[in-house]
């Protein structure tokens, strides 16, 4: 290594602890920081808490050059910007929430030189009029982050992102840096095309989030199954994602009436609602949102410990992203997905009522996306080992221990062919009867005996079918045929009101020539939590609770989340390292030496005194 190649390593690692209290950097964000300082374009895909911001906020450090960033998460970038002050880092952000004042304020500070980060939003960047405001400042580099977005085979593509190239256009000597937390290798080579970049280093780190546990669950009472999972860690932050509005207030509303702190999240609420669910979120005083998959969550809190989906999402980029909203901040957390395989066919109908605005081209890659999230669904392999090879890296641990199928939780239904022969007995049965087709709920109800109106005035209460599954919940039966459909011994129509069809796998299974395999739901929610670090004793998670209290304290009075004054992981480091001193703070991953000289006093005395109170063994 040459003496400039040492100097520059020397400081990346003194303004990482000076600037954010970071004691050492990961391989590949010392790799991407380096290409930023060397001039070089680049595409670094990390995932989400893998350490993505810091990578572009750095090197404007070293360099003394403003750095401009382009993200579509507009209500992330005031949480970002906020996080930045506290650490004492020269940053503003430009969008459609910020205030006249606010944008001339960036301005000033940008004119003046003040500035070393400006984050802005792609529509934003791409204005003539703003891309002239910008004048004659050098820019030492772009980073667009959300990358994925600029490519129709990504799974949330924005048209806007195609005219990013302008911005380069009009910044030659400006260094281009795409970042994003999902891209398979196609999307990768679709990136590095569409913005132009110049011989780029690749980075690709791990997919892989080992501190998040995977389960997939046959969906069959979902405000129910939600509750249970979520009231296994009472307080703790959760998100729940819904396929449309209508169910995001269900759920909400169910969950409430279960004393669960939650609210629903969607594109129809008034902007107004929108934010003061947010911000409610984001305060720690709101412990659950409920919101639609279309609708991107603004929301960056560090400690959710629930990510839920109710309904399929749309592929397997868009799971990893939402569950990768779960333990940002490195300590374990839990994703379950309710599953049913009445969300294909739900998901298709959306993709066709958009075809005409998208293209077929689009649809077709939508298709694409949703056959591999079903496949993901309905297997049984390892959770971790088919989220990364989809992303096509390796996955080498035999028992990852953090998902459904490892962990052994996955049960089967007793004599699974039998029952099936019941199922697609009736089905064949009332088709037989008056030569029409029915849907899933209908032939719950013949299979279980019900006596409704509707049944009798068929008559399908005289069929051999007719209460064969007398024993079983409706739900459950519905939760069944969604998997023969799955299985392709059963088959849905198309339509808006799709009904059950028999296929040639169907005849094998009825003339016993074919075992099936059902799972059943589980009775009660499994709940291991992986943590990095050894569990807390219950004399620590006192400590770390009051913590928490004074944090939330604190950042009420600086107008900012949480976790932007310290995260859960670095208040579990005070608990762990009970620091004394300013210099023992300081080796509190998270403290750097503004944080310290704003919160050090206070935190210590609280750590003194809480810990006291607590009975806490003293560190001697």
């Amino acid at each position: 290594m040459d003496g400039l190649a040492e100097r520059a390593q020397h400081t990346i690692e003194e303004v990482a602890e000076r600037v954010w209290g970071f004691h050492s950097l990961r391989p590949l964000q010392r790799a991407a920081i380096h290409a930023v300082l060397d001039g070089d374009d680049s595409l670094v895909v990390m995932p989400t808490g893998g350490g993505k911001s810091l990578c572009y906020q750095l090197p404007p450090m070293i360099t003394g050059k403003l750095s401009l960033v382009i993200s579509p998460l507009i209500a992330l970038m005031q949480d970002q910007i906020n996080g930045l002050l506290l650490n004492g880092y020269p940053a503003a952000a430009i969008h459609s929430g910020c205030s006249d004042d606010e944008v001339a304020d960036a301005f000033r500070q940008l004119d003046s030189g003040h500035l070393r980060l400006l984050i802005v939003s792609p529509e934003r960047a791409t204005t003539g009029s703003f891309l002239s405001r910008l004048g004659n400042i050098e820019i030492g580099a772009i980073a667009i982050d959300e990358a994925h977005c600029i490519s129709h085979w990504g799974h949330d593509f924005r048209p806007d992102y195609r005219r990013l190239c302008d911005v380069r256009r009009r910044f030659p000597r400006a260094s281009l840096h795409a970042y994003t937390a999902t891209a398979t290798p196609r999307v990768r080579r679709d990136i590095i095309k569409q913005l132009g970049l110049r011989e780029p280093k690749e980075l690709v780190g791990t997919f892989d989030r080992p501190n998040l546990t995977y389960r997939v669950v046959p969906r069959v009472q979902p405000a129910d199954q939600i509750a249970q999972i979520l009231s296994s860690s009472p307080g703790e932050a959760g998100i729940v994602y819904c396929l449309s509005r209508k169910e995001t207030e269900q759920i909400a509303g169910a969950l409430m009436k279960r004393g669960i702190n939650a609210a629903a999240y969607h594109a129809g609420l008034a902007s107004e609602q929108r934010r003061t669910i947010e911000k409610r979120f984001s305060t720690e005083r709101l412990d659950v949102v409920v919101a639609t998959v279309a609708f991107g969550m603004g929301i960056d809190r560090s400690d959710v410990r629930r990510v839920i989906h109710a309904s399929l999402p749309k592929s397997i980029e868009a799971y990893q992203q939402e569950t990768g909203r779960a333990g940002r901040d490195g300590l374990g957390a839990e994703c379950t997905l309710l599953y049913s395989s009445g969300d294909i066919a739900r998901w298709r109908r959306l993709f066709q009522r958009s075809a005409d605005d998208v293209g077929n081209e689009i649809e077709s890659a939508q298709i694409e996306h949703l056959e591999a999230v079903r496949r993901f669904a309905t297997g049984s392999r390892c959770r971790h080992r088919a989220l990364s090879e989809h992303f096509g890296q390796d996955y080498t641990i035999e028992n990852c221990g953090a998902c459904d199928v490892c962990l052994g939780e996955i049960s089967q239904t007793p004599d699974a062919t039998v029952v099936s022969q019941k199922i697609l007995s009736c089905v064949a049965r009332v088709a037989e009867d008056r030569g029409a087709a029915y849907g899933s709920a209908y032939i719950a109800e013949v299979l279980r005996g019900s006596r409704s109106k509707k049944v009798l005035e068929r008559g399908h209460d005289r069929l051999s079918t007719f209460g064969l599954l007398r024993s079983m919940r409706k739900d459950l039966i519905v939760s069944l045929i969604d998997q023969l459909v799955d299985q392709a011994l059963l088959q849905r129509s198309e339509g808006e009101y799709p009904v059950l069809l028999l296929t040639p796998g169907s005849i094998e299974v009825m003339r016993s020539q074919r075992e099936v395999v059902l799972l059943s739901p589980p009775i009660s929610s499994a709940t291991r939590r992986l943590d990095p670090e050894e569990p807390m004793s219950d004399a620590e998670r006192v400590v770390f609770d009051r913590l928490r209290g004074l944090r939330r304290e604190l950042a009420s009075e600086q107008g900012v989340p949480p976790y932007v004054v310290f995260s859960d992981a670095t208040l579990r480091d005070m608990v762990r390292l009970r620091p004394t001193t300013a210099g023992e703070m300081l080796e509190v991953k998270g403290v750097g030496q503004t944080k310290l000289q704003r919160f050090g006093d206070v935190f210590l005395e609280a750590l003194h005194a809480e810990s006291s109170a607590a009975g806490y063994p003293d560190p001697s």
